[in-house]
């Protein structure tokens, strides 16, 4: 961020409208526009969006969604908000994503959506998971949280994720995303209904907009009709959103960039295994993982680098390990539960849990000099943990 957001933020400020209001408004135009979608509403972060979007895919108690557990919490956490239960499949370990070979086995009778991450800013193979989510009529939600300005090849066109190419896409304005305002997310629809929902789920459920009846010439009295949230972004964070949004396009090949060069530097270092970007994919580069080798101590190689002043961060976690996930409250094969107790140890997630415990995240940000990305790889080569140790896992 720098001086033209906070020249945003002011003007925000100073024309007394600090709520959702009008900036909003205009976000969600220029984003849809962007994405190429129909319909854009912003909502106060991407786990709110993901609970919209699943409540309207008729997501609810006792249903089940096909998802991964190797993401940010917040893709379970959504899931379990409607009192459904997440099933968990295991992800490819080149791109991090969803493998969608091993989704037909987990659907079931009581499976009423996927949820598809495009993990790290990597789009997932969208073209395999909508024939099967077509053919088994189950709404597809794409959780694109880090994946703002990545792109698809569909039909041999390229997309960008967002357009949905699903039944919606969510994404996230975090401090850590390629488009920040500060938190925040986005919720892409083609679907005029669906898009009603959120704007009414977003405000509490409220029957008339504050913009309509603070607008208005007659006294408006609101009513409630539904159970709805507060989920709203204000227009201080859209106002700084326009101006990150219009960054994007010299960030994404800033990033693109930085991300081909951090290739060349690995080839000197073969024990180490870079992401792989299919030829139907465009990453937008958010996040740029590396597969340490086998045997190698994660936590060790972290701490090593950060000791010279390289701050690095474990690869992405696995939901089904952690205490808030206990026995019960998810599977990994359809309707049943098929692994044992020990939340660190599923036969069914073996490449997430791998993941998670041998890959690390180089930094990469606009800013980033070659220079800095020279020393961060020379760095990490030089402090390649040789002996074996024990998987790392921490709750």
């Amino acid at each position: 961020m720098g001086e033209e957001e906070a020249k945003a933020a002011t003007r925000t400020i100073m024309s007394g409208w600090v709520t959702q209001g009008p900036e909003v408004a205009a976000f969600e135009s220029e984003f849809a526009t962007f994405v190429g979608s129909k319909h854009a509403c912003a909502v106060s972060n991407c786990t709110t969006a993901l609970h919209l979007a699943l409540l309207a895919a008729g997501v609810a108690a006792g249903s089940e969604v096909i998802t991964v557990s190797h993401s940010f919490i917040a893709t379970g956490n959504a899931i379990r908000y409607c009192g459904a239960k997440p099933i968990f499949v295991d992800i490819e370990p080149d791109t991090f994503n969803i493998d969608p070979k091993l989704i037909e086995e987990a659907i079931g009778e009581r499976t009423k959506a996927i949820l598809c991450v495009h993990q790290m800013g990597m789009p997932c193979d969208l073209n395999s998971i909508l024939k099967i989510a077509r053919r088994h009529k189950l709404p597809l939600i794409e959780d694109a949280a880090c994946a703002v300005g990545s792109e698809i090849s569909i039909d041999g066109a390229w997309q960008r994720i967002g357009k949905p190419h699903g039944d919606i896409a969510c994404f996230s304005f975090h401090p850590r995303k390629v488009v920040t305002t500060g938190d925040g997310g986005m919720i892409t629809t083609n679907n005029t209904y669906f898009d009603s929902q959120f704007r009414l789920w977003r405000q509490h459920g409220m029957s008339v907009a504050d913009t309509v009846r603070h607008l208005s010439k007659e006294v408006v009295f609101e009513s409630y009709p539904v159970l709805g949230f507060n989920y709203r972004m204000t227009d201080i964070q859209a106002a700084v959103g326009r101006v990150q949004l219009s960054r994007l396009p010299n960030s994404l090949e800033r990033r693109r960039h930085l991300a081909k060069r951090y290739f060349e530097l690995l080839k000197a270092h073969p024990l180490l295994i870079p992401p792989s970007e299919p030829e139907w994919a465009k990453s937008n580069w958010q996040s740029f993982c590396v597969r340490l080798p086998d045997g190698c101590d994660q936590k060790s190689v972290m701490q090593q680098l950060l000791n010279e002043g390289v701050a690095s961060r474990r690869a992405v976690m696995c939901a089904h390990r952690e205490l808030a996930y206990p026995p019960g409250t998810w599977s990994c094969t359809a309707g049943t539960e098929s692994c044992p107790d020990k939340q660190s140890a599923c036969s069914k997630l073996p490449v997430s849990e791998k993941s998670q415990n041998q890959c690390i995240i180089l930094p990469l940000f606009d800013q980033m000099t070659e220079e800095d990305q020279s020393f961060i790889v020379e760095c990490l080569g030089k402090h390649i943990a040789t002996k074996s140790s024990p998987a790392l896992h921490e709750v």
